[in-house]
């Protein structure tokens, strides 16, 4: 579980620092371009980003003083200072605050990173580091594209997280997934990714759910690359913004239908 934290650590690294260098390339009009996430701004994106950060170190360093989580009302008061900011504010605060949690990640020595248990507060127990980070990494690189997507239709997830989602993929898909837009009917689904290639299964009846292995007789089979299927997952699949090597084969299930399944958040 201590590769995985590095690894974990590594990418959000990567992710600071990538965005870090977008945002300083953005003048103010571009911070108030609509983003790829439903009504917000570009700059509203970075104050989603840097208000998490500020709570997850908070979080992170409640687990090493044994203080345990933030309470609700200190979440609160991040969130109305942040959203009283101005744009550039927000653009300048998120690269501070996001670095501070990256580097909070970094001082962790092998020992915490294998045993540290952090407490999120939404969770029935307290969590590794690789999960943690893991969550983390997961919302930063999909709001990360949010912020690409305003200046570019064509943008993708960073490559050097898809693998590290693609694993911990399951973990929400029953959060993601709405199982009753389909009115009632039953789908199995085979999913092959490629950029990395996988192959399982996804199966929508009573709830969402992923298995291991693609089903023997699928309904359909959806062919994408890996990023795709992430966007796929967290409602970032319009037209527009959907690749034309994604397919989907079979008469069971339209790709809007699918589309339909994941609405986003």
């Amino acid at each position: 579980m201590t590769e995985r934290a590095d690894r974990t650590i590594h990418a959000l690294r990567s992710g600071h620092d990538y965005l870090t260098a977008v945002v300083h390339g953005l003048a103010t009009a571009d911070l108030r371009r609509p983003s790829g996430a439903s009504d917000w701004d570009v700059s509203q994106v970075l104050s989603h980003l840097g208000s998490g950060a500020e709570i997850g170190l908070a979080t992170l360093e409640g687990a090493l003083g044994g203080t345990g989580a933030p309470d609700g009302e200190f979440n609160k008061s991040v969130w109305a200072r942040w959203n009283a900011m101005s744009p550039v504010e927000r653009a300048e605060a998120f690269v501070t605050a996001d670095e501070a949690l990256v580097s909070g990640y970094e001082a962790l020595d092998p020992q915490a990173r294998k045993d540290l248990r952090i407490d999120l507060g939404f969770l029935p127990v307290p969590v590794d580091v690789a999960t943690v980070g893991g969550l983390r990494l997961g919302e930063f690189t999909h709001h990360t594209w949010d912020v690409e997507v305003a200046f570019d239709h064509a943008a993708a997830l960073a490559p050097v997280a898809v693998e590290l989602l693609l694993d911990q993929a399951g973990m929400l898909i029953g959060f993601l997934g709405k199982a009753d837009v389909l009115g009632g009917r039953s789908v199995r689904l085979a999913v092959r990714t490629h950029q990395p290639e996988r192959s399982f299964g996804l199966v929508v009846h009573d709830a969402v759910q992923l298995a291991d292995e693609e089903p023997l007789q699928p309904d359909a089979v959806l062919r994408a690359p890996a990023e795709w299927w992430l966007r796929l997952t967290t409602g970032r699949h319009a037209p527009v913004y959907t690749p034309a090597e994604v397919a989907l084969d079979g008469d069971s299930l339209t790709l809007d239908e699918l589309r339909s399944i994941f609405p986003g958040f």
